[in-house]
């Protein structure tokens, strides 16, 4: 029974990146007024949130998380896997490692190719500075991690309202990594930001260096954006479906939407000009379904009307699955796994409390994009063309629906491209475990050896594989069905596990080789990696995922299977939009929060008209 009808002139379903940024810039117009409706708590001022290092009190955590469980993934020896995302306000950006990476300028080329004009690496520079302000290194982390041979500062954002930084928490594996990395002839002066890099570097950090705190979309909802009188959040509020009518041209037109409070009232919001569902990869599609836009026979089996008949929706699931091994660190060095000790924990809980500082403000992470590689260096582009060839022959391409030949054909010139990352390594200073059946994202980063050790993970950029996100059931509360089909295609595994045959060159060359015990890895059969068939089982065996779902609500031409058009309008409606990482028509280089952040600000601007069409 609907209680009460309010009216906004946007309504916005979800309070992460997508949905903050664009609160924040919509309501920038006095004379239109924006309503928030996020389905988790607002913890802004939390400390578990804004404190760094305090992720294991937050992923998993109801109170945070929706925690997603994939379905058995069968080429992963039937694990499921945890999938994290934010239930709060600020959404994932406020539970993820706050690691700023940024695409290729090939991911972007990408994606102007597959029918998105406007959307290509020039348009989109200017909105990867735009949600950020970097704040310079100390002297003494610009000298460890050689910042100032990658980074320029003036390259970077200068007036966005996330703050990010390379806060004071580097240590000599993360110069070792860079020096390691240079030895084996992957060095490069190029800026990320400027989509051309092959070689190592330290991301920065959404991170406050001036007082420790992390950095989420939270910032767009300053004290004075939330003080304006035409913005209004409201947390705690699960929306049930978007109200849709059809009118005689066919069109479809976006009224509201109808929520369910706290309390468990229904209510309905009119939305005088548009609905813009920010949910993210896992949630936008199923709001979809449930409003009855999507596949028919999904719509269907659950006795939902047919509204809009877009098979795309929920499908084309991409993420970033990664191996990983883990090495006992050398005598006399020392790893983050030393916090397992409680007395640690607590001295640096204190520290960072009393001054804002210390190993709490940041996750020393670094990181190399590296082209095709195996156990012997890098790879042909004969040889890769050969792998292309036994993996991706014209008649498994000829049987996809045309959307996925088009992006295998442009998957297949970046793997050729040697200036275009086809893996991304990345050093975390501390285990990762992970078991038979459920792997969780609390139990992968237990401190359950007893050893110190460093974990090196082996990340898959540009995956074949597509998995899907679908509806349970008609209960919006019920988590949708989940299932990302890791190395389901055969090519993700050959390249994955060749990738991971080169973890035995970086951990064998100086100076990283002495930080590390020789032979001392996790899983034991790990020792060696030279036989690729070998390597294969190790994969599957240590195979995770990097929380970087994309794709479910793609944005392609139709017949391509998409969801929503350039302008990010769902097709066939007048003025539903989707504003999140379930647009991204390919995955891309590396952690997504930099380009999540950078599809909100130019939809900012297309929704004001900034932009020309």
């Amino acid at each position: 029974m609907t209680v009460t009808t309010r009216s906004y002139d946007y309504v916005i379903v979800g309070a992460g990146v997508g949905g903050l940024v664009l609160a924040s810039r919509l309501s920038e117009d006095p004379n239109v007024n924006v309503l928030v409706v996020e389905a988790g708590p607002n913890h802004m001022g939390d400390l578990r949130v804004e404190t760094p290092g305090m992720l294991g009190a937050i992923i998993g955590n109801p109170e945070f998380d929706w925690d997603y469980l994939t379905e058995p993934q069968v080429h992963a020896n039937n694990r499921q896997m945890a999938q994290p995302r934010g239930r709060m306000v600020g959404g994932s950006s406020a539970i993820n490692f706050s690691i700023v990476m940024y695409p290729t300028r090939a991911n972007f080329e990408a994606w102007e190719s597959l029918g998105n004009e406007g959307w290509g690496p020039d348009a989109m520079a200017p909105y990867l500075r735009k949600f950020h302000t970097y704040a310079p290194p100390s002297e003494d982390t610009r000298t460890l991690l050689s910042v100032d041979k990658y980074m320029k500062a003036e390259s970077q954002g200068r007036q966005g309202p996330v703050p990010v930084s390379h806060p004071d928490v580097y240590t000599p594996y993360n110069q070792a990594w860079e020096e390691t990395f240079a030895q084996l002839g992957w060095s490069s002066h190029a800026d990320p930001i400027a989509g051309r890099k092959v070689g190592s570097f330290t991301p920065p950090l959404s991170v406050d260096r001036s007082n420790g705190q992390r950095g989420h979309a939270g910032a767009y909802y300053s004290r004075e954006v939330a003080q304006r009188p035409n913005l209004h959040l409201l947390a705690e509020t699960m929306v049930q479906r978007v109200c849709l009518d059809t009118g005689a041209d066919g069109q479809v037109t976006a009224n509201g939407i109808e929520i369910r409070t706290k309390d468990g009232k229904i209510q309905d919001i009119t939305a005088a000009r548009e609905v813009i569902v920010c949910g993210g990869s896992l949630n936008s599609p199923q709001l979809l379904e449930l409003s009855g836009v999507g596949a028919p026979e999904v719509l269907k089996k659950h006795n939902i009307p047919v509204v809009l008949d877009l098979p795309g929706v929920g499908e084309n699931l991409q993420d970033h699955c990664f191996s990983v091994v883990n090495f006992e660190v050398a005598e006399g060095q020392m790893s983050a796994d030393v916090v397992r000790d409680h007395n640690v924990l607590q001295s640096l809980v204190q520290l960072y409390e009393q001054t804002r500082s210390g190993p709490l403000t940041g996750m020393p992470v670094s990181v190399a994009y590296l082209p095709p590689v195996d156990h012997n260096g890098q790879l042909s582009k004969e040889r890769v063309q050969e792998l292309l060839d036994q993996h991706l022959n014209d008649a498994t391409v000829e049987a996809s629906a045309p959307g996925r030949q088009k992006q295998y054909k442009l998957l297949q010139e970046m793997l050729l491209d040697d200036q275009t990352g086809s893996a991304q390594y990345m050093f975390l200073p501390m285990q990762v475990n992970l078991k038979p059946g459920v792997s969780t994202v609390s139990y992968a980063l237990t401190k359950d050896l007893p050893e110190n050790y460093i974990a090196i993970m082996v990340l898959h950029n540009h995956p074949f594989s597509r998995g899907s996100i679908h509806i349970r059931s008609t209960d919006p509360n019920e988590k949708p069905i989940y299932d990302p089909k890791f190395l389901s295609h055969p090519l993700d595994l050959e390249i994955l596990a060749r990738q991971s045959q080169y973890l035995d060159r970086i951990v064998a060359t100086e100076p990283f080789a002495s930080l590390v015990k020789p032979g001392a890895r996790v899983p034991n059969n790990a020792t060696d990696l030279s036989d690729l068939d070998h390597a294969k089982e190790v994969v599957k065996d240590r195979l995770f995922h990097c929380f970087h779902p994309v794709g479910t609500c793609a944005m392609m031409p139709v017949e391509l299977g998409g969801v929503v058009n350039s302008e990010l309008k769902v097709h066939g409606t007048r003025n539903l939009r989707v504003v999140d990482a379930s647009i991204f028509p390919l995955e891309t280089a590396g952690n997504i929060q930099a380009t999540t952040y950078a599809v909100a600000e130019r939809a900012a601007d297309i929704i004001r008209g900034n932009v020309s069409k």
